[in-house]
């Protein structure tokens, strides 16, 4: 067990279940007793976990949080979807082609800074209220990290300077490559590969605007929930459901993580 406390050294993993699971149990009790008595800190603030843990029945069995959890899952997804289907064919043609990526790139790297929030109003105006305007508004905030990711990987790949990646496109010239044949088996796979790290990194965000959307018209989903009880200072109720979303991140990012290798087979050759 020295080794747990080594510069700069490494553990088993076993070792780093068993300490994962210790560091559990202390946050836990440290969180109970900073909460038990009310006078360190207010459970309107920080309700105890106990009263968390006894607020999940109710949400199953008045609020229906499963079907709540599938409506917040599924406009996830669908902003992925939206999102995605823009933003790869679109990073590729301004990547690229030196025109396209001259007029729009400055542009839609600048859009990164744009705090999404304030666009909801224009959202609503276009879509209405209901699902459609919420994935839409979604894939935008997915789009706007997503657009700029995939432009910059290709710059790199075409960067001469980056001799570590731009060998692949010197090798697929020199072997005489169609520019389809380049694209297909070095840019595309190349991009993809980068950009999927991104994807995955996304998730975290992409919970943050699903709560957004979702209060912006309250027909379903974790963050109508969470702004209905927030109005009624049902603590306990709030902080359930957050664990909830961490919980269906976690859960999202572990399948990306699962279907890596299967999108990626190359990379255990």
């Amino acid at each position: 067990m020295k080794n747990l406390l080594q510069f700069g050294g490494s553990i088993t993993k076993r070792q780093s279940t068993i300490v994962t699971i210790i560091g559990a149990i202390v946050l836990l009790l440290l969180w109970h007793l900073v909460t038990y008595s009310g006078e360190i800190i207010n459970q309107k603030i920080l309700p105890n976990p106990f009263d968390v843990v006894k607020a999940i029945p109710g949400l199953i069995s008045r609020y229906d949080v499963f079907g709540n959890i599938a409506y917040t899952v599924g406009l996830n997804l669908s902003g992925y979807f939206f999102a995605l289907i823009i933003a790869i064919p679109l990073g590729f043609l301004i990547g690229i082609y030196p025109l396209p990526s001259a007029l729009f790139k400055p542009y839609f790297e600048a859009l990164r800074y744009l705090p999404l929030p304030t666009v909801s109003g224009i959202f609503i105006a276009i879509f209405g209220l209901g699902f459609g305007m919420k994935a839409r508004f979604l894939a935008f905030g997915i789009l706007i990290f997503t657009l700029p990711s995939v432009i910059q990987k290709v710059s790199d790949l075409q960067n001469p300077k980056n001799e570590k990646d731009n060998v692949y496109i010197q090798t697929a010239k020199t072997i005489g490559m169609t520019n389809w044949q380049l694209f297909r088996y070095v840019y595309f796979p190349y991009v993809m590969d980068k950009i999927y790290g991104d994807i995955r990194s996304l998730v975290a965000i992409s919970y943050t605007y699903v709560v957004i959307a979702e209060a912006l018209n309250k027909e379903g989903g974790i963050g109508s929930m969470i702004s209905t009880f927030t109005r009624q200072s049902r603590t306990p109720e709030i902080y359930a459901l957050l664990f909830v979303i961490i919980m269906i991140g976690l859960l999202q990012d572990y399948a990306f993580r699962k279907m890596e290798p299967i999108i990626f087979p190359y990379h255990k050759q």
